[in-house]
């Protein structure tokens, strides 16, 4: 299927690694302009190399932190610098400490409002004027299959993830007469740093093994395996992509039938 996203111009926040990286890889094997966004210039760079080996579109990159307005700016202004507007956004960022309600303060919920909430909020803002100058546009807000189902251990996540969905689906219904589609994508299981990370300390708190930990998780996914980043890249192409004209507002998660709420 050609999706219609050859020279559409895609920003992919926190791209260096991870899910941010398997997505913006997939935007590039569509033929897109990718501006990839991280605080780290090595990674940036070899996640730059590594796609453009792959798919031999080589996208470009902005050195900055998410959660400075300033930088966000900087992105943007550098993307339509070089390509000429914004087509896509896609929001993504790292998730913040695990932990319980009581090993937090104020300076942890703050930082945590910032990384997961305020990021989206101040990227969505900066890239609004050129999607409606083009007569349209797709945003993405990842977040977490948290968005569904709360997780234990990550009241942060499960806070600021709700958020999101409030603010996505809420987008979606000012931003439709400018066609501009917002949806939410919730990754369950998927082979990540942050999942092995999460799985570790699961492992330490139950007095198992990090492959015990596995195991079990996969027994309570229907299709008993953990997801590939590619799987989720593929995702997000598609609700960008000109192939989507007709969903939006809505959360979508990626975690092989794991969550059972409805």
């Amino acid at each position: 299927m050609d999706l219609g996203l050859k020279n559409k111009t895609t920003i992919v926040m926190a791209s260096s690694a991870g899910l941010g990286k398997a997505i913006a890889m997939e935007f590039a094997r569509e033929g897109a302009n990718v501006m990839l966004f991280s605080r780290l210039q090595d990674q940036l760079q070899e996640a730059q190399a590594e796609i453009k080996e792959a798919t031999g579109n080589e996208p470009s990159y902005t050195v900055g932190d998410v959660t400075k307005y300033e930088d966000i700016k900087m992105l943007v202004q550098n993307t339509v610098d070089k390509y000429g507007s914004v087509y896509a956004l896609v929001n993504n960022t790292g998730g913040p400490p695990a932990g319980t309600f009581d090993a937090f303060g104020d300076e942890a919920w703050q930082q945590a409002y910032e990384l997961t909430l305020l990021s989206y909020i101040r990227a969505i803002r900066e890239v609004l004027p050129y999607m409606r100058k083009n007569g349209g546009g797709r945003i993405i807000n990842s977040t977490s299959s948290s968005a569904k189902q709360v997780l234990d251990n990550l009241i942060l996540s499960n806070t600021f993830r709700a958020g999101v969905v409030g603010l996505s689906k809420t987008l979606s219904q000012e931003l439709g007469k400018d066609n501009i589609l917002v949806n939410v994508m919730g990754p369950g299981r998927i082979g990540t740093a942050r999942i092995a990370q999460l799985d570790k300390i699961r492992a330490e708190k139950s007095g198992i093994t990090v492959e015990q930990v596995e195991e079990d998780t996969k027994k309570m996914i229907p299709l008993g395996r953990y997801g590939s980043p590619e799987e989720y890249g593929k995702l997000a192409a598609f609700l960008c992509s000109e192939a989507n004209t007709y969903i939006t507002g809505q959360t979508i998660l990626v975690d092989g039938g794991m969550v059972k709420a409805l």
